[in-house]
């Protein structure tokens, strides 16, 4: 099978999911509602029924929602799987996650002590700041002062030591908080979707594309790093440059899709093995068919979630390691990875 009918093939299965996302859930919304709520919307506004508000002002942002940060974080596996060559890496291994999560709990532990309000970009900013700075800090400390290079061993396992850090410190901060905070914490860390907004789409989204944008600038260096750290050196390719680089895109990408969504497992790590099986290792493919299947899983991932539980909603991470754990493991066996 080809790339484009891949990439075709996807693309229907994704516009399928999407449109599926949007009609079902605790309130039904037929196609007719859909047109009818585009129709009105430039021309009598105010005359729209409260289907068709509910269809524009939350099933639609969040479907396109999901589909941009299920492309987002499977964007992000490619790039960090590629940088650290290893199969088992996953967008959040060097910190990103863990201290998005962190960040969120402080806020939602001491942000009301501080007085922090920022209105609804308060928690996205806090969680964004706090994955940025688990990011850094993971860089920070495996750079090799003496030699000024930084081992890719080193970032993966200070990136795990960090990652434990972080994620005590949100235990910590679940241990002290009272009921109704720790309750958000414990929410908010297993992934949520509910609140989706076009403000959200559009930033989301504009990270989406500018990162991908970059993971295709250095999709040619990463597919020569495939070759060994020495090898692509020898084909001119600045390794640290590399790192810092896509260290940096990424830590963009998955920091601010995660600080709208909460930590959403297993997609970054599972959709690039599945491409993988599908048609080899090219960087180039793999970005172009994340995009599209990391939105594809996400979509049906939350369809899931809002129909396993009706007309209560379970927490998309759920549904992403129920359904991931068993696929990674198939999919380990299958390659024989562990071996």
């Amino acid at each position: 099978m080809s790339r484009k009918s891949i990439y075709l093939i996807l693309s229907v299965l994704t516009t399928l999911a999407v449109i599926s996302s949007i009609l079902f859930g605790a309130v039904e919304i037929s196609l007719d509602v859909m047109l009818s709520a585009f129709s009105k919307l430039f021309h009598d506004a105010d005359s729209m029924t409260l289907t068709e508000r509910i269809f524009l002002e939350i099933r639609l942002p969040r479907a396109i929602l999901t589909a941009i940060v299920g492309g987002s974080l499977a964007v992000g596996g490619v790039l960090m799987q590629g940088l650290f060559l290893n199969p088992i890496v996953e967008p959040g291994l060097v910190g990103t996650s863990s201290g998005a999560a962190f960040g969120a709990a402080l806020y939602f532990t001491l942000g009301t002590t501080l007085n922090i309000n920022a209105g609804e970009w308060t928690l996205p900013i806090a969680a964004c700041m706090g994955g940025i700075l688990a990011t850094f800090l993971v860089f920070f400390l495996a750079e090799n002062k003496r030699h000024r290079k930084t081992s890719t061993i080193a970032l993966l396992l200070i990136g795990i030591a960090i990652n434990a850090l972080f994620l005590s410190g949100v235990g910590f901060l679940s241990y002290i908080a009272r009921d109704p905070q720790a309750r958000s914490i414990t929410f908010w860390n297993l992934g949520t979707l509910s609140g989706a907004n076009w403000h959200s789409v559009i930033l989301v989204g504009l990270s989406c594309l500018i990162c991908t944008g970059f993971g295709f600038r250095y999709a040619k260096q990463l597919n020569a790093l495939m070759l060994g750290e020495q090898e692509a050196g020898n084909l001119g390719v600045n390794i640290k440059t590399l790192k810092i680089k896509v260290l940096l895109v990424n830590v963009i990408l998955v920091s601010i899709a995660t600080a709208f969504t909460g930590v959403i497992a297993f997609i970054g790590l599972v959709v690039p093995h599945l491409l993988r099986i599908i048609k080899g290792s090219d960087t180039r493919y793999l970005l172009t068919g994340s995009l599209l299947m990391g939105a594809l899983i996400l979509s049906i991932a939350d369809i899931l979630a809002r129909l396993i539980l009706a007309p209560a909603e379970l927490p998309i991470g759920i549904v992403t390691t129920i359904v991931g754990v068993p696929v990674f493991i198939y999919i380990l066996r299958k390659n024989e990875y562990y071996f």
